[in-house]
């Protein structure tokens, strides 16, 4: 619900109810009959079909005629030889269905291990998005007689989920022997505590068969693994049991911190100790429980007794290494994990932010801290942003008023003129009008390589003129420079989002704030859940507050602008009046559903920031913190008073006694 824009692919992207006024059209027809025929035939893999259209499509130079090429190619791609893609190469040059198809071909050469057409094509790859081809690219540099030992266990680390060319790269190097079992062993540990099975998988494959199916038998009863056939001893033995420790920690906590206390601890060598505390205190983190702390702690200490004294965990663990710490008002252990961090990690504005206040919350008093005190306000003012959550709070902590940043020089008509002549943003806004926004923002964005600040932020005018608000607002948050307030931060609707906000009781610039991260604005985006509209309101939760503000609900009137603003804004009131006016809380009830945060709010009393950064799901943390800045840069916009961000936060937030006014069952 809340990842509207994500959600929303494939979608219609600009179907207009009857409350609003239709935008200007492309000059060119795009044909759409042809066009969705050629998606359907695609979609469906009729190549006959697909064939016979791409050849009207050609024959008539179709706008879109590059696309239907590119989707009766890639149906015949695993049949091809490389002259025909070079022909393709060659009809298109520079489009983004060029580079499209390279990427495609790269994969098949790939499979294929032709690795002399791979060597010749791959330079011209210009997107550079595609792990697998990454790895497939760092192997053909190791067969040619290049090291590449370092970036290729970086690249096998990064990946994600099991894939051919990252698996050949792995099993090669190993049998090169520039990499070890240790690495292979490493990559077997993170994919077990990402839960990618399919990774972990392969990696326990290139160990051998007794790997493989131990790793099966712990996955399937990690808690009977452990008790029955987990041993000390050997390296591979304690790897085996460190796994089977994760999985049972993944379900109880508590149970593998006996374990580790009554037999574990002693027998597993101390790094591999350290990652089984770790990955305790991890789950632990992750449910809220008090004990995380001391489960990190433990972590640390066997860490120090090993050699290697930088903690090869994962950022998410660190990260949650660093909230356990800040929940439990530990704030020197704060600093040490976040001074254990990965440099890209540490140069974060969130950890930035949060060793600033470490080092205020335990600098002595008086002259003897003020040199710590000195270092965290050069912290906080590198953070400074009136842009971000933590930029925000920053400049609040240093007591800062931050304006918003001032309007650059207009475009320009030639600069305008040079945006609404580009080839690949027209098609991309084609296909956007065609209802085929995936692969409109597709080409949108790949348009967009390159571009200087004002090129951007005249395509982006492009997309705002025609009320693409999606585009209008993504494409001008890629300028670093030129920073333009009314392209990042619109008010379409204007009129009814503030009419219908004051009639329910809810702040403006906190509605504007949920909406242009729930929808971007874009009228008819739905959800893979089933959220709808500008606020992106699930049909139960519409039907329900409905009932509560004794209005009539059908579901086709969620599409309708003003019924979907009025549903949205007395929903949020709703969760808003059930959690005491906290902003906070009342967005993430808004994302997750009002019971997650309820059972959030247990335990301690915590300061509303510490509570956000505390939230267990990544989207959700995320949709806050964004959700609330929003809002505060709203406030500035609409001209009101509010715009503070730490108020908007509210007091701390902890546990409440009464009965609450909203179930469980009423979820977005």
């Amino acid at each position: 619900m809340a990842l509207a824009l994500a959600l929303a692919m494939g979608a219609p992207a600009r179907a207009q109810t009857q409350t609003t006024a239709a935008p200007a059209q492309p000059a060119q027809s795009a044909q759409p009959d042809l066009v969705l025929e050629a998606h359907d035939a695609q979609r469906r893999k009729d190549r006959k079909r697909l064939a016979a259209i791409n050849e009207v499509a050609q024959a008539q130079r179709h706008p879109l005629a590059p696309w239907i090429a590119y989707w009766e190619l890639g149906l015949r791609l695993g049949e091809v030889s490389q002259p025909e893609v070079t022909a393709f190469y060659a009809r298109w040059p520079g489009s983004y269905v060029e580079d499209r198809l390279r990427n495609d071909w790269l994969l098949e050469l790939g499979r294929r291990r032709d690795w002399k057409n791979f060597a010749i094509d791959h330079p011209r790859f210009q997107m550079r998005d595609d792990r697998e081809v990454a790895c497939y690219a760092l192997l053909v540099e190791h067969l040619n007689g290049r090291n590449v030992a370092e970036p290729a266990r970086a690249a096998w680390i990064a990946q994600r989920e099991g894939d051919d060319g990252c698996q050949l790269l792995a099993s090669t190097l190993l049998e090169a022997k520039q990499f070890s079992p240790a690495d292979v062993w490493l990559k077997l540990r993170l994919s077990v505590e990402a839960l990618r099975p399919r990774a972990a998988k392969q990696a326990a494959g290139l160990l051998g068969k007794p790997v493989e199916l131990a790793l099966a038998e712990l996955q399937d009863n990690p808690a009977r693994f452990i008790n029955r056939k987990a041993k000390g001893g050997a390296r591979t033995h304690t790897e085996l049991a460190t796994l089977a420790l994760m999985r049972v920690a993944a379900n109880d906590p508590a149970q593998a911190a006996d374990l580790m206390r009554g037999r574990w601890e002693a027998e597993l060598p101390h790094d591999l100790a350290a990652w089984a505390w770790a990955q305790i205190g991890r789950q632990a983190a992750f449910k809220l429980q008090p004990e995380a702390n001391d489960y990190f702690e433990r972590a640390f200490k066997q860490q120090a007794k090993h050699k290697q004294p930088q903690p090869e965990w994962s950022s998410e663990t660190m990260a949650w290494a660093a909230r356990a710490a800040m929940r439990a008002g530990d704030w020197t252990q704060v600093l040490q994990v976040i001074g254990k961090m990965s440099p890209a990690d540490q140069a974060d504005p969130t950890w930035q932010f949060w060793r600033a206040r470490a080092l205020l919350a335990s600098a002595a008093e008086g002259a003897p801290g003020e040199a710590i005190r000195a270092e965290a306000r050069g912290l906080l003012q590198a953070t400074v942003s009136p842009l971000t959550f933590y930029g925000r709070l920053a400049g609040e902590e240093l007591g800062l008023t931050l304006p918003l940043p001032a309007a650059p020089s207009p475009l320009t008509a030639a600069e305008r003129k040079q945006a609404q002549a580009h080839a690949g943003l027209n098609s991309a806004l084609l296909l956007i009008d065609l209802g085929l926004r995936n692969e409109g923002v597709r080409e949108w964005n790949f348009s967009l390589m390159r571009m200087s600040d004002r090129e951007l932020r005249a395509a982006a005018q492009e997309a705002c003129d025609r009320e693409i608000w999606d585009r209008c607002i993504n494409t001008s948050e890629r300028s670093r420079q030129e920073i333009d307030m009314a392209q990042r931060f619109p008010t379409p609707h204007r009129q009814q989002l503030l009419a219908k906000s004051r009639e329910v009781g809810v702040d403006p610039a906190y509605v504007y704030g949920l909406v242009r991260q729930e929808s971007r604005f874009v009228m008819d985006a739905r959800s893979h859940v089933g959220a709808s509209g500008l606020m992106q309101v699930m049909p139960a939760t519409a039907r329900w507050t409905a009932k509560k503000i004794g209005a009539e609900f059908r579901p086709e009137y969620m599409m309708d602008r003003d019924f979907n603003i009025k549903i949205g804004a007395s929903y949020l009131k709703l969760v808003l009046d059930d959690f005491g006016g906290s902003m906070a809380m009342a967005a993430a009830a808004y994302n997750a559903g009002p019971g997650r945060p309820r059972r959030w709010r247990e335990g301690s009393v915590l300061e509303a920031a510490v509570w956000a950064e505390n939230i267990p799901f990544n989207e959700t943390r995320d949709y806050v913190k964004k959700v609330l800045t929003n809002s505060a840069l709203y406030a500035q916009v609409l001209g009101l008073d509010n715009a503070s961000l730490r108020k908007r936060l509210g007091p701390p937030i902890g546990p409440r006694d009464a009965s609450p006014t909203i179930t469980p069952e009423e979820q977005q």
